[in-house]
């Protein structure tokens, strides 16, 4: 028995095989062992994968803080009135110029009728002073030819006087010379009161020259008002200054609404992507480049883009609150810069797949 243990402890040889002796399984090194061999393979083949898609994704810039983005025309009166019409609700598509919303407009017809009403007056007024500068023309003409007159008159009794003045004593009479001495003075206060009135009508041109042109200004004030009345009319038909859909209407017929009240809003067609990189992601990107863009809402679908163009400055420089770091309190933080991405061709031409700004989107960027 102690003879048989002892063989039984010692390491199963060949000839114990061959003897049918019983014996456990010879155990394989690690390196042979198929388990060992796969997961070998398959940690070189991710090693592989690894590297093809390293030097695949190096030429890409990617980001989830994107969306879709584009213009909305706010719509609101000009004049306040109450809202007699309504002829759009929302996700209504319009076209430029398809009027929209009519406003009460019997305040302003009133308006118009009285501007030109006063309008008419102001003609009226012009044409009356026109008329006066003639006349008063007239009267300087008239007034000149008086002074003419008095003028020769007084020439006469002038040299009249002088002519009893030369006379010897003997040969005139002192009544003679002082009736030619009272004519002389007539005569130069008949010329005096001519000249004066001479001024007077010269001034009465001017001042129906002045009156012509003080009647001009009325008259054209009263156009302007006339012209403001009917603009302010015209403003009661609110029209779509593009094409878009309506969206975020809150405008009924019978409310009264002011300048300041916002009636619904227009989204026109026109879209784009504005996508936030981070900053050390734009080395390489530019102008130009092909985007793709995947559309949260459409999975199935993938949307082509470009570069448009890059702002000039990080999105927390242009917010309301620009960070303040002179405080001693600062934290270095990657900033992101708004990139505008473009669509290739009428994106939004499919109605299956319709882009509306604030859709998410995350745009792939190819940089080399």
């Amino acid at each position: 028995m102690t003879d048989t243990l002892v063989r039984m402890e010692k390491p199963p040889t060949a000839n114990d095989r061959s003897n049918g002796v019983s014996l456990p399984p010879e155990r394989r090194p690690i390196y042979r062992r198929p388990v060992f061999v796969l997961f070998l393979l398959v940690l070189v083949a991710l090693a592989i994968a690894g590297g093809i898609y390293f030097q695949y994704a190096r030429h890409f810039e990617e980001t989830d803080d994107a969306f879709i983005d584009g213009h909305v025309v706010p719509i609101s009166p000009q004049v306040p009135a109450l809202v007699a019409a309504v002829h759009v609700d929302d996700n209504t598509l319009v076209h430029k110029g398809q009027l929209l919303v009519e406003l009460d407009p019997t305040d302003y017809q009133m308006a118009v009728a009285q501007f030109r009403g006063a309008e008419a007056a102001a003609r009226g007024k012009l044409e009356q002073a026109r008329s006066g500068v003639p006349s008063a023309t007239s009267a300087v003409a008239e007034a000149q030819a008086a002074l003419d007159s008095a003028q020769v008159n007084f020439d006469n009794v002038n040299l009249d006087l002088k002519r009893y003045q030369g006379l010897d004593v003997g040969a005139r009479s002192q009544q003679q010379l002082d009736n030619a001495t009272a004519a002389q003075k007539r005569a130069q206060a008949d010329m005096e009161q001519a000249q004066a009135k001479l001024q007077t009508s010269i001034s009465q041109v001017a001042t129906a020259k002045a009156n012509v042109t003080a009647a001009e200004g009325d008259l054209q004030k009263a156009q302007a008002d006339t012209q403001r009345a009917e603009v302010n009319l015209g403003y009661c038909r609110i029209t779509a200054p593009c094409d878009g859909k309506v969206t975020n209407k809150s405008v009924d017929a019978g409310m009264y609404v002011t300048s300041s009240s916002q009636l619904f809003q227009l989204v026109p067609a026109n879209v784009w992507v504005t996508a936030n990189f981070k900053e050390t992601q734009l080395d390489h990107m530019q102008p130009g480049q092909p985007v793709t863009i995947s559309v949260d809402a459409y999975p199935d679908r993938e949307f082509h883009g470009t570069v448009n163009s890059i702002q000039s400055g990080t999105g927390s420089r242009f917010s309301v609150i620009p960070a303040e770091n002179a405080t001693g309190n600062f934290v270095k933080v990657v900033q992101r810069v708004p990139v505008k991405i473009t669509f290739d061709g009428d994106v939004n031409s499919d109605p299956a797949h319709l882009l509306s700004p604030g859709m998410s989107v995350e745009p792939k960027v190819r940089v080399r």
